[in-house]
């Protein structure tokens, strides 16, 4: 029976329960668990003890990888254990990792070492076999994407004795995306300025983030989604106006996204709103609502011809075959969606 892979709750437990292993590799794309582990393993040691038992090393700064295995081997001073952390260690090459696997094979029990690489997986195949022989942990902070935010964002904003609007949701994860440390920032804001029990809506993130309730991919999916040409065109519009708040890729993202979900959806067997949801893997109502709705604006040779516009526009938006402004070339995009007539590419 395979063993279960380690997860951030899994190990977070494991820390404040004080059961410690000698070697911990952490990595993967997503940085923020990575981090809230670091911290974690910087307060195992009480603070009066970490002056003398806390080692932080950067590995681009260690010429050679003995210094850190020199390190592990002495005895703790004053302390009943050291925890010695290596950061950035996705900087530094498979070979330089690898040389210390002879350490991981044999750790000294005295030692905590934690090697952590944040934002990419950790090269160094036989120090990762090493570690996981001797009996160490291995973490990895897999990459999110865009289906993950909402239900993440909902259960934190919930942690933090708010409410979570769905909408208000959506909102936020289209605005900032799969940055879990600037979303949760955003959060920590909000529950400093709402009163305990507070729901966080559409007004609420208007009036304290900064975006707009009115003007955002949010509402840009929606005018799509039903046709609604005037209402796409303003937004559009405002887009233009303030280019800094509405990332051009974003938008295209977004509107791929959707025409994606969409043409997958004219092919479910089930076509209920909670048919499509289950389909599509969609996180609430509102998401499988405007499937419908797109459904019921759009047929297939028209999605598979927006589809095919929309991978025009990011690539002419980025500079390839064309110096257009990007806003410019979003609003013949979105009279592009309006009024497709479902010709498809050649």
């Amino acid at each position: 029976m395979a063993t279960p892979a380690t997860t951030f709750e899994s190990l977070s437990r494991s820390l404040a329960a004080g059961d410690f292993r000698p070697v911990y590799i952490l990595h993967g794309e997503e940085g923020y668990y990575i981090d809230r582990l670091v911290k974690m393993f910087e307060r195992i040691l009480p603070e009066e003890d970490r002056e003398y038992g806390l080692t932080n090393m950067y590995a681009p700064q260690i010429a050679d990888p003995q210094a850190i295995i020199d390190a592990c081997r002495q005895m703790p001073m004053m302390t009943e254990r050291q925890v010695i952390i290596v950061r950035e260690a996705q900087s530094v090459k498979g070979e330089y990792i690898d040389k210390l696997a002879r350490y991981a094979a044999a750790p000294t029990p005295t030692t905590i070492l934690v090697v952590a690489a944040r934002g990419d997986k950790l090269k160094g195949k036989d120090f990762a076999k090493a570690v996981k022989a001797a009996g160490g942990v291995i973490y990895e902070s897999p990459r999110l994407w865009p289906s993950n935010i909402p239900p993440l964002l909902s259960a934190y904003i919930k942690e933090k004795g708010l409410r979570a609007d769905a909408k208000a949701v959506e909102m936020l994860g289209e605005y900032i995306g799969t940055n879990l440390s600037r979303l949760y920032n955003e959060v920590d804001k909000l529950a400093e300025i709402l009163p305990k029990g507070a729901t966080v809506t559409p007004e609420v993130i208007e009036r304290n983030i900064g975006i707009s309730k009115d003007y955002n991919n949010f509402e840009l999916i929606d005018a799509v989604a039903t046709r609604d040409i005037a209402k796409m065109m303003r937004i559009g519009a405002y887009f233009e106006a303030n280019p800094k708040q509405n990332p051009f890729m974003v938008t295209a993202a977004s509107l791929f996204s959707f025409f994606a979900d969409l043409l997958q959806g004219f092919y479910s067997k089930d076509r209920s709103e909670r048919g499509l949801q289950q389909e599509l893997g969609l996180n609430n109502s509102f998401a499988a609502k405007r499937i419908k709705s797109g459904m019921a604006s759009y047929n297939a040779f028209q999605v598979i011809e927006i589809l095919d516009a929309i991978r025009r526009y990011d690539a002419m938006s980025k500079g390839s075959g064309s110096r257009q402004d990007p806003y410019k070339m979003l609003n013949d995009l979105l009279f592009h969606i309006a009024t497709a007539p479902g010709r498809l590419p050649v």
